[in-house]
């Protein structure tokens, strides 16, 4: 099935790219997720669109985001989070939580659609996250779980 993306999916493309795809994956986890549209021939526009929208979110340059790459690297953020006996978490850390601690730590605002984090975040102490700031750039966050207050 040929699709267009409306967001960026891991391993498949961005937004305004056109993939085909198995017609299961297509109908069972894109389409009902909102990350794709069939493809029609009026879809250009809708691509032409998708894509002027990518280009207004990314970093103006490649030395913006070298730049935001430089001040994310430089530090360790605390991440605060409930937590029970033996340093289990109550949950797992979320995006929305890494970004809120990046701000709160005086780094660069970043998009939490552009973090990524390997596997879950369950327990307390070091863990890392990779925060893509341009197509060709990106910066690995060193975050440290710690039990909230």
């Amino acid at each position: 099935m040929k699709l267009i993306l409306t967001n960026e999916v891991t391993g498949l493309g961005t937004p305004g790219d056109i993939v085909e795809v198995k017609d299961g994956y297509a109908r069972n986890y894109l389409m009902p997720r909102g990350l794709a549209t069939p493809w029609t021939k009026g879809g250009q526009k809708q691509v032409e669109a998708i894509q002027k929208a990518r280009v207004a979110r990314e970093h103006k340059s490649i030395e913006e985001a070298k730049d935001a790459k430089a001040r994310l690297e430089v530090k360790a953020y605390k991440v605060p989070v409930k937590s029970g006996q033996g340093g289990r978490l109550y949950g797992s850390v979320n995006s929305g939580q890494i970004v809120d601690a990046i701000v709160s730590a005086g780094g660069p605002q970043v998009d939490r659609r552009t973090l990524e984090v390997q596997g879950s975040i369950r327990s307390l102490g070091a863990h890392t996250a990779t925060v893509r700031l341009h197509p060709e750039i990106s910066a690995t966050v060193k975050l440290d779980v710690v039990a909230a207050k």
